[in-house]
């Protein structure tokens, strides 16, 4: 018998309701619906099985800190990337998403809109497009390559000992493996080695692990190696003969060093702060701070990034490319004056290097994937040079006057001459992370690895120009 109800029911329900809709407008459900007072957590697109992404490769968006059951959907445009439905964060407040970025797709940082529901808000995220530059030019170079330890971050050759003096550091805080490595510049085998000291325990009580090692210069007038150790935003002072401790600067005494540069003749240290405006200064023989230059960014509302440090004593000069702001800074350290030049292209600067002969300074920048050369003089953006994904540091060789990008998301070296020609594009290894010319025609290249057991990984290299 109930079986029976059923047809005649729905019927009645189904005529009321048409009935309803005559009678009256439809109440759509308002698309104004609950907000959040702001977007909580974050999202971002990194490569999926891959260094970069490229047209036509997969990327993978992941979102972290969201609200558990939030609802993501994803826009570049007027193209919902999602169409399937919308994202839901899971109880951990995650979302995953892989895509496909097309053949057509332009280069450069596609911004991606995040719109949620339950509760509503959206932000923007960026979706970075990087160019593929063919490999080319390996046999204008004699080219040695060899692994060392872990973890390498930058490298120096000094002339007077006839070594390279290389930093690593493994992983995030605590530092648990570290060690300033001395190398044979012929042989590329380890000479010495030591391992930082153990660092203070963290403020909420845990092990602190290591003072890891990471910038490095070379004090020949007073036979140090500096090191920046900027998990614990300080410094260390190595003797470079045996590579025992000097001084190991205290905790937070350097905002986030990545570089330190000697300027022997002016008995100075020069240390980058990476994302401030500050360029602390040491006196290299007592070893104590001195006042730090400030650099005042021109774009309003921004503060520079010296993110890195270049020095060039016979010029007087320091040269710093700001990550925070597409602009370079250069420093008389004479008369202390400090100009500041727009790098109209430039995102998320890295590394500067000078030549002296032309005035040309060479930035590379991460985000943009490119090499500004830009006239000290007038501050004109001479060249602006596609160079491969993540173009991280710069070192201009005066002997073949090249300058040489590492591109640690590409993997590769480009070689670049001073009108702006790529004159090569050297296979690099998993991340190269630094570069740097010893001024007698080699360049020197550390990269780092993609996991334990990558034979590309945790290299040394030496490019050579082929006499010719």
């Amino acid at each position: 018998m109930n079986g029976n109800l059923r047809l005649p029911i729905r019927r009645l329900v189904g005529a009321s309701a048409l009935a309803l809709s005559l009678a009256a407008p439809v109440l759509a459900q308002s698309p104004y619906t609950p907000v959040a007072e702001e977007f909580t957590g974050g999202l971002y697109a990194a490569p999926s099985g891959g260094t970069a992404i490229y047209p036509g490769s997969a990327a993978t968006i992941s979102g972290y800190g969201l609200i558990p059951g939030q609802e993501i959907t994803l826009m570049r445009g007027n193209t919902v990337l999602n169409p399937d439905g919308p994202l839901i964060a899971n109880d951990e407040g995650e979302v995953s998403f892989d895509l496909t970025v097309d053949e057509e797709a332009a280069l450069g940082l596609q911004p991606i809109v995040a719109i949620a529901e339950n509760p509503a808000a959206a932000t923007v995220f960026e979706l970075k497009v990087s160019p593929q530059v063919p490999l080319s030019g390996e046999d204008l170079f004699e080219i040695a390559s060899q692994p060392v330890v872990p973890g390498l971050y930058q490298v120096i050759y000094n002339e007077s000992s006839d070594a390279l003096y290389v930093t690593s550091s493994v992983g995030r805080p605590p530092i648990s493996q570290s060690e300033l490595v001395k190398l044979s510049p012929e042989t590329l085998e380890i000479v010495g080695r030591a391992t930082p000291p153990a660092a203070p325990a963290r403020p909420d009580g845990s092990d602190g692990g290591l003072f890891g090692v990471y910038g490095v210069w070379v004090d020949d007038t007073n036979g140090h190696v500096w090191a920046t150790t900027t998990r614990q935003d300080s410094l260390a002072v190595y003797d470079k003969d045996d590579l025992s401790l000097v001084k190991q600067f205290d905790s937070g005494s350097v905002t986030h060093p990545r570089d330190v540069v000697i300027d022997e003749g002016r008995g100075r240290a020069y240390v980058s702060t990476s994302f401030t405006k500050a360029i602390n200064v040491f006196d290299t023989n007592s070893l104590e701070p001195l006042e730090p230059i400030e650099i005042t960014s021109t774009v309003r509302g921004e503060e520079f990034g010296a993110r890195s440090i270049a020095v060039y004593p016979e010029a007087g000069k320091l040269f710093s490319a700001s990550l925070n702001t597409p602009e370079v800074a250069v420093v008389d350290l004479d008369s202390g004056e400090v100009r500041v030049l727009p790098l109209p292209g430039a995102k998320a600067s890295s590394d500067a290097a000078y030549d002296p002969q032309d005035g040309l300074i060479f930035v590379a920048s991460q985000a943009s994937d490119n090499l500004l050369i830009v006239s000290e003089e007038t501050g004109e953006v001479l060249h602006d040079v596609t160079v491969g994904a993540g173009a991280l540091s710069v070192a201009f060789e005066p002997v073949s006057r090249r300058a040489f990008v590492a591109n640690r998301g590409a993997g590769t070296i480009t070689v670049v001459n001073t009108d702006g020609e790529i004159v090569a594009n050297l296979e690099a290894g998993s991340y190269p992370n630094h570069v740097r010319a010893d001024g007698k025609g080699n360049v020197w290249a550390v990269n780092k690895s993609q996991g334990q057991d990558d034979p590309n990984g945790d290299r040394i290299w030496r490019i050579t120009a082929v006499a010719r």
